[in-house]
């Protein structure tokens, strides 16, 4: 199934789902954005537009997603998009598959065959990496470790003046011809999502209220963003938001691992009303890219709860910290979410962050994941 707006840059399906303690991040400066003054001028004024109109809109600083090194189960491989081309389809042994191979933009489809992982490159840029080998050779990578995400920083300001600008397709074309990456000018900030699984078999969706700036009024599922900000603060390094710097967190990647796994139950906290006593470990399927707004990452978990789908009805409606972002909570079974398609009535009501959780949670299968 192809849709348009959405794309799988990596599952995690051989693993059905990673655990926190099976993720770690490289954080540096090498993986921020890349600039010049006449784009901070138009990121300025993209910004200062915004603000007249929505002059409630904070400025928050954001986790860029820059790429990823993967495990696979028979060969380490790390994602690279100069070498997108040569990748090719390798079914694990010989020289090709243990190839380092990096993905900066695109599509990898991994689908299980036999004694490995089948891989197949879907690039709509097809392009070529700005930084070294040596730059991207893979961190230190701890023995239980399956996954590297390579991480910048960026901001919401940044987001909306590239990602959700007018001039996007011009800015990924300065990327290709200037750093040879095209999402090497956009502020690509990784987001976080939940498919919710109720203890009664019944996944939760929320209608996004029509107040919100994107994807108003259609189906959605609880998430956002893991925040610098609170790395910050849980290592001692208060700041504020325009203050916040790669090396306040750069010797503590393991805080940036736990705000990405607990920020996704924060949002179901916020967003449904459900206590993070009932929730389980979340289970990362993989990251999606959202194509309405240039490719932007989102990490997709699921996550089961211990309740009820009648009591997290009553709970949702009692109100959350976040209640204003939506107005309904819908329910479908296990069932009919795996085989949700683009030929169903509902998906044309799905919002990208919605379907490629969804694509995620059918490839992994991840009911059933051990919680250690």
């Amino acid at each position: 199934m192809v849709d348009p707006e959405v794309s799988i840059l990596l599952h995690c399906a051989h693993w059905r789902g990673l655990l926190e303690n099976h993720v770690q991040v490289e954080l540096s400066d090498r993986f921020n954005r890349q600039t010049d003054p006449f784009l901070e001028q138009h990121i300025n004024k993209v910004w200062t537009e915004r603000l007249s109109k929505e002059p409630w809109l904070f400025n928050g600083a954001k986790f860029r997603l820059h790429s990823f090194c993967l495990v696979s189960p028979e060969h380490h491989r790390c994602f690279r998009p100069d070498r997108a081309e040569q990748l090719g389809d390798h079914r694990g042994g010989g020289e090709a598959a243990q190839d380092c191979v990096d993905i900066i933009n695109g599509c990898i489809v991994q689908t299980a065959d036999g004694g490995g992982v089948n891989q197949k490159v879907l690039s709509h840029f097809s392009p070529t990496c700005s930084c070294s080998k040596s730059q991207l050779a893979p961190a230190e990578r701890h023995p239980s470790s399956l996954l590297t995400l390579r991480l910048g920083l960026t901001c919401y300001k940044d987001y909306l003046g590239t990602n959700w600008s007018c001039q996007v397709a011009e800015l990924c074309q300065r990327g290709q011809e200037e750093f040879g990456d095209p999402l090497a000018l956009l502020a690509q900030p990784l987001g976080v999502g939940a498919v919710l699984c109720t203890r009664d078999g019944q996944v939760v969706f929320i209608r996004r209220s029509q107040k919100v700036a994107e994807a108003a009024g259609m189906l959605d599922i609880p998430g956002g963003h893991p925040e610098p900000k609170a790395v910050c603060e849980h290592l001692g390094e208060g700041a504020a938001e325009e203050h916040i710097s790669v090396v306040m967190m750069q010797q503590r990647p393991d805080a940036i691992v736990s705000e990405l796994f607990s920020s996704v139950c924060a949002e179901i906290r916020d967003e449904v009303n459900i206590p993070l006593s009932s929730l389980g470990a979340p289970v990362l399927m993989g990251v999606a890219l959202n194509h309405t707004s240039a490719g932007r990452p989102s990490a997709e978990f699921y996550v089961s709860c211990s309740l009820s789908s009648d009591e997290v009805r009553k709970l949702y409606w009692k109100g959350g910290a976040e209640a204003n972002e939506s107005t309904d909570a819908v329910f479908l079974c296990r069932t009919e979410v795996l085989q949700l398609n683009r030929s169903s009535p509902l998906w044309s009501e799905m919002c990208p962050s919605a379907k490629g959780a969804v694509l995620l949670y059918q490839m992994v299968k991840p009911e059933g994941k051990p919680s250690k």
